[in-house]
């Protein structure tokens, strides 16, 4: 069924509230890809309100959040919907999560090959947010935030890259390298969500900072950002840049293994990835993020995405933008 039918219209609209720096890449994407794109980002949506949001006790998450699997894989969904439908927060994922039904409308009207990917990456993603929410935030090591990034973030990369290799030609024969390099990009996108979130994860309780990221033994990660340990919060912030900077080596060489003729996907790949470096570049070093939400401003937003549809062909390009956004802190 094609994208503007009305059905998707009303997932376009959802797309729209609930984020328009994803809603721009989405519209760059050919069809059938921006449709089944669509859907797959606004089932993780609800996915993320049930494991974010502050309405709900934590042991009722884990349940909810295996309802859900139940209801994507065929399962009635009337009381989950019910459920959702009784969301009060005012925030995005709240906002997707009252109108699951109308997101359920349109994964049923994806192609079947589309709908098992999204169907399959959603759940597994679904479980091991509920695995993390039982467990609690606790991240003794790097592996540790590695795996928590994995179900949020990583297997989004490998459920993107299993619908380009279903619907674009010449990507077959690099799957598996793309689908390694897939997970390195979520872990890279979901690794500067992490810095710009530090000042508000901590006031739900959840700081996302390995224990090994600590400088000083002693420490605990919930007093970090006492103004009397400075020092040792700006050494974890740096820290965290270098580790988001590694995993952007992949997200660009993600970006180059896609053919030139498919510009719409390169570009939907390319954006966030740039966007990333750019906010990189404004959070190293910068105790600001300690206090508030780092961000790019408009006039930044616009400038690299008329850079990118013009020069994003070029890998070459691609590479030398990197490093200049990367020195313009």
């Amino acid at each position: 069924m094609p994208f503007d039918n009305p059905p998707m219209a009303t997932l376009q609209e959802l797309l729209g509230r609930s984020s328009r720096t994803f809603a721009v890449g989405i519209e760059i994407l050919p069809s059938p890809l921006r449709g089944e794109v669509t859907v797959a980002y606004l089932l993780l949506r609800v996915s993320d309100y049930l494991e974010d949001n502050r309405e709900i006790e934590d042991r009722d998450k884990v349940v909810l959040l295996e309802d859900w699997r139940r209801v994507l894989a065929g399962g009635d969904s009337r009381t989950l919907i019910a459920r959702l439908n009784e969301a009060r927060e005012d925030t995005p994922d709240a906002f997707v999560a009252r109108h699951a039904a109308t997101v359920l409308r349109g994964l049923d009207r994806l192609d079947p090959g589309a709908r098992e990917i999204l169907v399959r990456r959603v759940r597994e993603s679904s479980a091991g947010m509920a695995r993390w929410t039982e467990r609690g935030p606790v991240f003794e090591t790097e592996a540790d935030l590695d795996d928590y990034m994995h179900e949020v973030a990583g297997r989004v990369g490998h459920l993107l890259t299993e619908l380009f290799v279903l619907r674009l030609a010449g990507l077959k024969g690099v799957r598996e390298r793309m689908m390694r390099l897939g997970r390195e990009f979520g872990l890279a996108l979901q690794t500067v969500n992490v810095i710009r979130g530090l000042h508000e994860d901590r006031d739900r309780g959840w700081i996302y900072v390995p224990g090994t990221f600590l400088p000083e033994p002693g420490i605990d990660v919930r007093e970090l950002f006492d103004p009397s340990n400075r020092e040792a919060a700006m050494a974890v912030l740096a820290r965290l840049v270098d580790k988001a900077d590694r995993h952007l080596g992949a997200a660009r060489a993600y970006v180059r293994e896609i053919p030139r003729r498919h510009r719409g996907v390169r570009l939907f790949c390319l954006l966030p990835l740039l966007f990333a470096v750019r906010t990189l570049a404004l959070s190293r070093g910068n105790p600001e993020v300690l206090r508030r939400e780092t961000k790019m401003t408009r006039r930044d937003v616009a400038a690299i995405t008329c850079r990118a549809r013009v020069m994003g062909f070029s890998n070459r390009w691609i590479d030398w933008y990197c490093r200049r956004l990367s020195a313009a802190g």
